[in-house]
């Protein structure tokens, strides 16, 4: 990947989470009202967003692209969707990365995570388990 879809990847990712942290807040509170016309636009921003980085490939829907303004969505819709978002962006980036171990005295000292192509650092995949 290049730097500048590294960035909107870092973005998009990002507010992805920020958005699902808050809908599920309100998911929480209210699961089946409806998710107001302003926080849907800036949804549908972002999915829309997410699809160009996710491509056909890693899309959690082949048929959705974005909620219908016109029908508006419950928080708790809005929330499962964010959710396989989240996981497909993740599965995207654990493809497009890479390990650098770094060994001292015959043990790891320390891993290190890489764009591939790259040298700008990122985090771990999250499924790693420990």
């Amino acid at each position: 990947m290049k730097d500048e879809e590294i960035d909107v990847f870092e973005k998009t990712i990002s507010q992805l989470e920020s958005l699902h942290f808050e809908i599920s807040i309100l998911s929480k509170k209210s699961q089946n009202d409806a998710l107001n016309t302003f926080k849907l636009k800036l949804v549908n921003q972002v999915l829309i967003q997410s699809n160009r980085v996710l491509g056909k490939d890693y899309k959690p829907f082949s048929d959705f692209e974005n909620f219908d303004e016109n029908d508006l969505p419950s928080n708790s819709d809005v929330a499962l969707v964010l959710s396989q978002y989240l996981n497909c962006m993740e599965s995207f980036r654990e493809k497009n990365i890479f390990s650098k171990v770094d060994y001292s005295h015959g043990r790891i000292d320390k891993t290190y995570w890489y764009w591939n192509d790259t040298k700008r650092e990122t985090y771990p995949p999250k499924n790693i388990k420990k």
